[in-house]
């Protein structure tokens, strides 16, 4: 199959800066393996002493993994951001806090515009060249979030935007795939570019090997000229990440994007590693 002929296939690791340990991770996975691209954490405690080893990586896209939820404090201060933090000003942990709040519009979109900015200011700063955007938990399916990220991405010229998909059966699948076409349509008519198919969702965190190899045949299934697949991978030896009470297997996820039958898998189902930028070709 001639390369012209071949779909792209993304193969993205989320969560760059993170920790020490998922930055070695994901470059080694990148190095040894098949991740193409990643998403850094503007806001991680491990993204100032990783930054300089993303910047001299050749061949890996980059892109802003905007948070509003989670772990790790906003850039901004609760005085310029009162809505999304609480007394102590620490963001909502996770999507299932946040988005109650957000649909009884407890959340000013302007405080979501604030910090985001700061946050690919702060890529920016660091030298990062920005080919996606996408958020933490993927919060940016929700309309009134895609609408803020969809108008930062514009304002700093990052092309192209991430969208997962899911497969489940259960109301979150269902939802995730009415928001995720709702996204579609907004940055469509924006003209953002997106892969046609992702996945990675349902299986966030457990990528094993067996795991990984169904994901990619399920994509080669699915048709569309572009697909990504959505990972987690880091170093087994990480204390840093005792924090982060996510039961994700990183080593697990490593080991499978660098045993040699993944890329096997990826050209058997006619696909060709790729980046963010490739989406415009």
């Amino acid at each position: 199959m001639s390369e012209l002929s071949e779909r792209l296939l993304i193969v993205n690791a989320d969560d760059y800066g993170l920790t020490p340990a998922v930055a070695t991770g994901i470059l080694r996975a990148h190095r040894d393996g098949i991740v193409t691209s990643t998403s850094v954490l503007a806001l991680a405690p491990g993204f100032a002493a990783a930054a300089p080893a993303l910047r001299d990586t050749e061949g890996i896209g980059v892109g802003a993994h905007l948070a509003a939820v989670g772990e790790d404090p906003p850039l901004l201060s609760a005085r310029e951001v009162p809505t999304l933090v609480d007394k102590a000003g620490r963001l909502a942990p996770s999507w299932r806090a946040l988005l109650p709040r957000m649909a009884a519009r407890l959340v000013d979109p302007e405080d979501l515009r604030r910090e985001f900015t700061a946050q690919v200011e702060r890529l920016q700063e660091a030298r990062l060249p920005l080919g996606h955007v996408d958020t933490h938990q993927h919060l940016h399916l929700w309309p009134a979030v895609g609408r803020v990220v969809l108008d930062v991405a514009a304002k700093a010229d990052i092309p192209a935007v991430r969208i997962i998909r899911s497969t489940g059966r259960g109301p979150v699948g269902l939802t995730v795939r009415r928001l995720a076409a709702g996204l579609e349509r907004e940055a469509r008519a924006r003209g953002v570019l997106f892969p046609a198919t992702a996945t990675g969702l349902d299986e966030a965190g457990t990528l094993d090997l067996p795991a990984l190899l169904a994901a990619v045949d399920r994509l080669g299934a699915a048709g569309g000229a572009s697909a990504e697949l959505a990972t987690h991978p880091g170093e087994a030896d990480d204390p840093d990440r005792d924090r982060y009470r996510w039961g994700y297997v990183w080593d697990r996820e490593l080991a499978a994007l660098v045993d040699p039958e993944a890329r096997r898998r990826v050209a058997a189902a006619g696909f060709r590693l790729g980046t963010y930028a490739d989406l415009a070709s």
